[in-house]
């Protein structure tokens, strides 16, 4: 996976993330910020990081993104790793 891949993937889990209310106000919480904190987080490189554990915290998370995203949840992991300079596997 490519680092462009991983960060097309993180921006769709964002974008998943903000369709739903519920997962705004746990992303907003776990952030410890509001809505315009959280807007200038995103301009920030390590957001993708953020959002991507955000999903990988819980299974029910990660796997309804990855069904809607039409991409298998392990991707998930490896965007994770990949913009986190770790292995991917």
């Amino acid at each position: 996976m490519t680092e462009d891949e991983a960060r097309r993937i993180a921006d769709a889990g964002f974008e998943h993330i903000a369709g739903d209310g519920e997962m705004v106000m746990a992303l907003l919480a776990q952030s410890g910020s509001d809505a315009a904190g959280l807007r200038a987080m995103a301009a920030r490189p390590e957001f993708a990081l953020f959002v991507l554990d955000f999903l990988l915290e819980h299974d029910r998370r990660v796997l309804e993104f990855a069904a809607r995203a039409g991409i298998r949840p392990e991707r998930v992991q490896m965007a994770r790793a990949v913009l986190g300079g770790g292995d991917p596997w």
